[in-house]
């Protein structure tokens, strides 16, 4: 395997590692107890708690992006598969079982621009999404990096 792909997948290892409990740990400042309608009212006063739910968002966006644009498609290559559209490497990725499912994985990323949205029930509807999501994404990563553990791709 290409030597460049090696150090890739090796950053990309460490970063995704990062993301993950750097989102993990704004989840649980941000849920840890109930995000209700109200709590997400006042986070135009509560500055504590939108510094917190800002964090949460860009961290889930961010750990979106890196695995999605990133990680997965470096993994296929390293496997020797040909890289195409998002949707494409989705569906690889499910048909390799490292992915439960290609469109659970389109309906996570339309929580983006939810997410952004000032409607407070919008937001907080996508928020908690986002919550409940958050293993999903988790799992994904962790599959794909295992995969590159187990099959020896990093040294």
């Amino acid at each position: 395997m290409n030597k460049n792909l090696v150090e890739r997948l090796a950053f990309l290892q460490r970063v995704v590692t990062k993301e993950i409990k750097h989102l993990n740990y704004s989840s649980m400042q941000v849920f840890k107890e109930p995000l209700t309608i109200e709590r997400v009212a006042s986070l135009a006063t509560d500055e504590d708690l939108a510094e917190k739910v800002e964090a949460f968002t860009s961290r889930f966006s961010r750990l979106q992006d890196t695995v999605g644009d990133k990680l997965l498609p470096a993994w296929l290559n390293a496997l020797g598969e040909q890289t195409g559209a998002a949707i494409d490497n989705l569906d690889k990725a499910e048909k390799l079982g490292v992915l439960a499912s290609a469109d659970q994985w389109l309906e996570i990323r339309q929580l983006r621009n939810q997410i952004y949205i000032e409607a407070i029930e919008v937001l907080t509807n996508a928020l908690q999404a986002a919550h409940v999501y958050q293993q999903e994404l988790i799992n994904l990563a962790q599959a794909i990096l295992n995969d590159v553990n187990n099959r020896n791709l990093i040294s």
